[in-house]
């Protein structure tokens, strides 16, 4: 999907045709059309591709699958009251009080979890002898 600037000329789908892509013009006098794609972009760059070294296409793909799946699937969206796109609308979170990190794309990313509290860990206690 592109919008309708004079800068996209019939050169520039033609190299997305040869690549078996289909171009999509967005509506005539609709500017915010393509607003959602625009703002997934800016944050996959500022959060992921910006901050790694990409050595090719494949390693790009492996990138972008990977923050994918994380964003949906992990990520707190604001406008989801801080819940992630995959996540079941029926289900409440409870507030835990252990939080675990995992790390994502060797470091780059952090995910924190919360997980159920271990129980307290209490030690016998030997009988004194009372003199």
């Amino acid at each position: 999907m592109r919008d309708r600037d004079s800068k996209f000329t019939a050169a520039f789908d033609s190299v997305f045709a040869g690549n078996g892509t289909a171009v999509i013009p967005t509506p005539p006098q609709s500017p915010l059309s393509n607003a959602f794609a625009e703002r997934w972009i800016r944050t996959a760059r500022a959060q992921c591709t910006d901050r790694i070294l990409i050595t090719g296409e494949r390693h790009l793909r492996t990138v972008l699958t990977t923050y994918a799946e994380r964003y949906n699937a992990g990520r707190p969206h604001r406008s989801l009251d801080l819940r992630a796109p995959d996540d079941d609308p029926n289900i409440i979170p409870l507030h835990a009080r252990t939080v675990r990190r995992r790390q994502v794309l060797g470091g780059l990313l952090n995910e924190y979890h919360s997980t159920l509290p271990r129980p307290p860990h209490h030690r016998q206690r030997t009988p004194s002898s009372a003199a």
